[in-house]
Formats: structure tokens, C-alpha cells, sequence
């Protein structure tokens, strides 16, 4: 089957899945016991389901948004493509302080309640009896901890604190009243804070106290914690400290957790496995705790097997490592090895936008630059129409680098300002510019009289980046452009561009392309360093003028004053207003080139696998991946599998003679 034929079949249907079902609220529920646990509780190794949930537990409500009240057991299998990966797990898990929903808004999770007045003052309420993993009192103590002996000792955390919890430079004032009640306080809004805490990485404004202050010099016997940091070749009991405090990387076995699942196995190792977390916050409406699937099983593989493992049948449920390209190979395993290829919406501004470097060290490749004028010729001069045919078989949305339809924020014209295919005005305005002077090649000369063209760097991690700057090299020999592919290593690439040595980066478009107006625009603001198009602007914020560069073109400080006016007001209609200014002044200005976004990501789901959306959007940032799809919502139907297996052979499908593998998945 063409993947052209294959895609055109999908449903392309853009909108939010209704993944992550509303909650009721807590009832006297008659919980059932997981069969996972039923034996440690009969040797009173655990206690009872009742008292292990809070008093108050968050009650799933799955009906509600039409998805099935499940069945506990079983395991999950997926792949990630390096040992480190498995650190992408805190995302995918993604039980939060306050998180999203589906439709993006912002929910208490692990909080039984949260009070917002005037993103000022944030009054957080703990779940009466909710406890870590290893049942020890979640309470007050541990945010304290945290805020007090790790995020202000200057030995944990020398780089100070994150800058979501500082306005105009100040901390919050933070106050413990009682075990169940933590208070912030700023003098002025902070409209960034709560945002902060639904991030696909979170920033873990708590620790578990009671395991931790073992490691901490001002618990323990710090001459004794040295010499334990020494055995394990670390400086000194923070080095210690900083490597069994590990609440992301999932590094640390021992370290207890909030999260559906724990990691129970130690690097090194080509398999990790996840375990329930047996004092988890939610459940259903049934009395049967989440999550329904009892381990989560990472096999580590090279990237470049991912698709065919998949195809072979070794996972159960994959995303990561599978890209738009995968789709024919995925599509061909399906009937025999019993699974279905999901194919969401990657969220994002663009697969390929040009970053021209605002903030390049050669004076004349800076001055050109800047010229707003040359931006709009390069992007005139891209046909995206053929490009979407070659990249995305015509099934993206060309036009430029900015949010989709899916936000509330859009408008058609952020996406079709600019980005029409004009070569002969993209020519217009080079020759105003003052660049009509020639070479033997057609090529036209810059003023120092080097021949125009633009070393392109990308991370050459992406096929699709390079294979389309290979056609946009030939779209701007038209207009007398020339155009050098240079892919490097990431690392290099970075580090070339805060140096202010690279001329342009190709790279993908906006991360958060599915905003709400409640979402921080910095991604939009030059106040962060790893934006391709100025990253001394965001040296010069980041390091408060210690290094990099002052903002010295009006329209971009424009952007930089709108920032702060949204992070200065908690008004909803305000923040709206900012947005669109802000959007309106990048695609009129091209900070950055779009040229196509919507890209397809593959889903790899086993039969049998209930409650995976079959549609919805897939990215980073705000969806952290599958994160607010709930996968603790997820589980195994064994009737359905065997069902979904007996339609593909009802349809001719090529499965092997003899009687079929029915198995839904690894079903309990």
C-alpha cells in the first residue's frame, strides 16, 4: 500500500481527543483489591486498597467522556532508544500538582484543591491520607524540605532558583500553616506559575523528605556523607545528595514517587521495568485503583529498529522513535502480528523552519539579516506546495512557522502572511535590497563581493530537515540564492549558534503550537538562548546582561515588552490580547521561515489495548506526548483483541495458515 493511499484513509481529524476523563467527587466507594497486590495484602506486607488511596482520592469519571471502566493486569511493552530515554517516562506518567485535560485546562491532580487569587497568592491543599509509593505521609514537610534544604542551598542548586518562581527578580514568600497547606505569596502576579507545574518536565516543587534528609549534611554526618560521595567518585555529600534526588531521570530505584508507576530496575541494563505504585491517588468509579496496568517494560533498541520491532510485533504501544516515514512498514504488520497504526497530528509550527541569525557575528551577513525584506524573499522564494507534496505526500498545511488550528488563538492569516509562492516579487525585493550583482552562475554577490550563499546548519538527527532543504536549495538558485546543507551534532550545533557563528539553522517550528491564552508566549519572546534566530538576545536575558547581546531592533524588543506585560497580569482577556499581538509581529517580521507543519505520528497499538485515543494531538509541550491521555487509563481487554484479530482475517488480511495468534496483547 502508498503511503499516499494509506494517509489519505486516516482520519485526519485535528481536534483534542477526549482522553483524560472528568473526575467526580469522592464517594463512598466499596473498593476492590488489585489482583496484583491481593497476595501482599493477605501476608499484611500492604494494607487493604481503602487505606492505601487518600481519603479523599480523585474518582475517574470515564463514561463521562466515553471511555471504558477498566480491567487491572497485565503489562505494557514499548522501546525507547537509549537507556537515558526512560527519564521520558515522568511525562508519560504526568500526575502533577495541576495538570491539563484534554480540552487544556488546568486541573488539581496530586493537589486536592488549589487556590489562585490573582496569580499572587497560590494556596495548595494536600489529599488528606495520600502517601508515596513506599506509604509514607505525603505532606506539608516535603515541600518545605525542598524549598528550604535543596532549592536555597547554594551547594544543591548553586544555578539558584528556576525563573517561574521569580518575579522581577524576588521569590515567593512560602508558608507551611499545616501538613495539608502550602502558600505562595508574590508582590505582583505570576500568571507563569501554575503553567510551570503542568510542563511535560516537572519542576517537583517537592521531595520525599523522609528518605532524602539521610543524604543531606544538614541531617546526617556530613564528614561521613563525604566519604560515602568519595567511594562513589563524587566531590563531595552534594554530588551524593544530587544523584539519589533524582524525581525525573528515573535513575534511582530507592527514591519513592506520586507517579501510576515506579521503576524498579537499576541501570545499567536493556530492560526497565515499571511497577504500580500501590498508594496511588486515583481511581475509578468501579473502587478499582489506577492504574489498571500492572508493569510498563522499556527494551532498549537502536532507533533505527524501532519501526521494524514494531512491525514484528515486540511492542505493545509506541510513539516515540516511529516518524511519518515508518507508516508503510507499520501498516504491513498489522493483520499478522495483531496491532493498529494510530496516526495523530505531531503539534507543532513547522517540520522545517529557517532561523536566520539575528545576532551572527559577520557584520554583513548580520545587516542582511535583519532586513526584513530579505526574510520575506527567502520566504517568497519557497514553492511549499511542492515541498508538502515530497515531505508530506500533500497532507500538511504549508504556510508559516506558527500556532495551529487546533488553539484559540488562531487566525488563517498567522499561517498565510507571507508564505506564498512569489519568486519573481522574492527576486523584487533582493534587487531593492541592493543585491543584483551576479556571478558567472547566476548567483547573486554579496556587498563584500562573496558569493550569496547560506551554509544552512541543522542537527542532522532529521531526514525530513535535510531532504527538504535539498528542494529549497533548488527553489532559491531561482532568485539567485545559493544554498549549503551542513549537519551536524546537536551539541556542536548549539554551541556554534550561542557563539554567534552560525548564518542560518534549520530546524522544526514551535514547540507550543496548541497555546491557550493562560500559557506562557515565551517560546515567542528573545529572552531564551536556544532560539536559533537570536540567542544572544536570550544570553543577554538569561545571564541578566552578563553576556550576550542587548535587544537593538524595536519590533523585537516589542516582543520583549509584550512578555512582560503578560507575566504581569493574571487577566485572561489581557494575556489573549498579548498573544495575538505577539503572533501577528512574527509572522509579519519572519523571525523565523515556516514552510509546512502537519506531519503524522504514528501510534503503535497492540489489540486489545483499551482506551487509547484513537485521535488526537501528539507533541512536547502541552500535551507532554501521551501525558494527559491518562495511560494509567489504559488496559487490557483480551475479548477485543481476539475480536480486531478475527476482522483483519475476515478482510483477507495476510495472516499465516493455520489458526491465527488471537492473543490481545500480554493480557493478565
Amino acid at each position: 500500500m502508498s503511503m499516499n493511499s494509506i494517509v489519505r484513509a486516516a482520519s485526519l481529524a485535528l481536534g483534542l481527543a477526549a482522553g483524560a476523563a472528568p473526575t467526580l467527587p469522592a464517594l463512598a466507594l466499596d473498593y476492590v483489591e488489585t489482583p496484583f497486590l491481593a497476595e501482599r495484602v493477605a501476608k499484611h506486607e500492604l494494607p487493604p486498597v481503602a487505606e492505601r488511596v487518600p481519603a479523599e482520592p480523585i474518582v475517574v469519571d470515564l463514561a463521562a467522556e466515553g471511555r471504558s471502566v477498566g480491567k487491572p493486569g497485565g503489562e505494557m511493552v514499548s522501546l525507547v532508544g537509549r537507556a537515558r530515554d526512560i527519564r521520558y517516562m515522568s511525562a508519560n506518567m504526568y500526575a502533577r500538582l495541576v495538570g491539563y485535560d484534554a480540552k487544556l485546562k488546568l486541573q488539581p491532580d496530586i493537589l486536592a484543591k488549589m487556590d489562585d487569587q490573582d496569580d499572587t497568592v497560590f494556596t495548595f491543599t494536600l489529599r488528606e491520607g495520600h502517601k508515596w509509593s513506599d506509604g509514607q505521609p505525603f505532606t506539608s514537610e516535603d515541600f518545605r524540605f525542598w524549598w528550604e534544604d535543596v532549592a536555597q542551598n547554594k551547594e544543591l542548586n548553586p544555578a539558584g532558583l528556576a525563573d517561574f518562581l521569580m518575579v522581577d527578580g524576588k521569590p515567593p514568600r512560602v508558608e507551611f500553616p499545616d501538613a495539608k497547606t502550602i502558600r505562595y505569596t508574590w508582590d505582583k502576579p505570576n500568571p507563569r506559575f501554575l503553567p510551570a507545574l503542568a510542563q511535560p518536565r516537572d519542576p517537583f516543587l517537592y521531595r520525599p523528605a523522609h528518605y532524602l534528609k539521610k543524604w543531606h549534611a544538614k541531617y546526617g554526618d556530613k564528614a561521613k556523607l563525604d566519604e560515602a560521595a568519595n567511594k562513589q567518585k563524587l566531590k563531595s555529600w552534594s554530588g551524593l545528595f544530587n544523584r539519589m534526588d533524582d524525581m525525573f531521570e528515573s535513575s534511582n530505584p530507592a527514591i519513592p514517587t506520586l507517579q501510576p508507576w515506579r521503576v524498579i530496575t537499576a541501570a545499567p541494563a536493556n530492560r526497565f521495568v515499571f511497577e504500580r505504585n500501590p498508594f496511588y491517588h486515583r481511581v475509578d468509579t468501579a473502587g478499582q485503583q489506577l492504574p489498571y496496568v500492572d508493569r510498563l517494560v522499556l527494551d532498549v533498541a537502536a532507533g533505527g529498529l524501532m519501526a521494524a520491532k514494531a512491525n514484528a510485533g515486540d511492542v505493545d504501544l509506541l510513539v516515540r522513535g516511529l516518524t511519518m516515514a515508518d507508516i508503510p512498514i507499520l501498516k504491513e504488520g498489522e493483520a499478522a502480528k495483531h496491532y493498529r497504526t494510530l496516526m495523530w497530528p505531531y503539534a507543532r509550527g513547522s517540520e522545517i523552519a529557517l532561523y536566520p541569525n539575528l545576532t551572527v557575528t559577520d557584520p554583513v551577513w548580520r545587516k542582511l539579516n535583519r532586513d526584513v525584506r530579505y526574510r520575506k524573499a527567502l520566504s517568497l522564494g519557497i514553492d511549499r506546495h511542492t515541498l508538502n507534496n515530497a515531505i508530506l505526500f500533500g497532507l500538511g498545511t504549508e504556510g508559516n512557522d506558527t500556532i495551529t488550528a487546533d488553539s484559540p488563538l488562531f487566525r488563517p492569516e498567522l499561517r498565510t502572511l507571507n508564505a506564498g509562492y512569489d519568486p519573481a516579487e522574492a527576486s523584487r525585493l533582493l534587487d531593492e535590497i541592493g543585491l543584483t550583482e551576479r556571478n558567472g552562475a547566476g548567483i547573486r554577490l554579496l556587498p563584500d563581493g562573496r558569493e550569496l550563499e547560506i551554509v544552512v546548519e541543522t542537527d542532522g538527527e532529521g531526514g525530513m530537515v535535510v531532504d527538504g532543504l535539498t528542494l529549497i536549495a533548488e527553489f532559491w538558485r531561482e532568485i539567485g540564492i545559493k544554498l549549503f546543507v551542513k549537519p551536524q551534532d546537536r551539541t556542536v550545533l548549539r554551541n556554534r549558534t550561542y557563539a554567534g557563528l552560525t548564518v542560518m539553522v534549520a530546524s522544526t517550528g514551535l514547540d507550543l503550537a496548541v497555546p491557550t491564552a493562560e500559557m506562557p508566549p515565551a517560546e515567542l519572546a528573545p529572552m531564551r538562548q536556544d532560539n536559533y534566530a537570536w540567542s544572544k538576545w536570550g544570553q543577554f536575558y538569561e545571564t541578566k546582561g552578563a553576556s550576550g547581546e542587548a535587544i537593538d531592533i524595536p519590533e523585537a524588543k516589542r516582543l520583549a515588552d509584550l512578555y512582560k506585560a503578560w507575566m504581569s497580569t493574571g487577566n485572561v482577556a489581557r494575556q489573549g490580547e498579548i498573544w495575538a499581538e505577539m503572533l501577528g509581529n512574527h509572522v509579519e517580521n519572519l523571525w523565523s521561515i515556516g514552510t509546512v507543519a502537519g506531519a503524522l505520528q504514528p501510534v503503535i497499538v497492540k489489540n486489545g489495548l483499551k482506551n487509547v485515543p484513537e485521535r488526537a494531538v501528539y507533541s512536547w509541550e502541552p500535551t507532554a506526548m501521551l501525558g494527559i491521555y491518562r495511560v494509567d487509563e489504559f488496559y487490557w481487554d483480551r475479548a477485543a483483541g481476539r475480536e480486531a484479530a478475527m476482522w483483519f482475517k475476515l478482510q483477507g488480511a495476510n495472516v499465516l495458515a493455520g489458526e491465527p495468534e488471537l492473543v490481545a496483547g500480554r493480557s493478565p
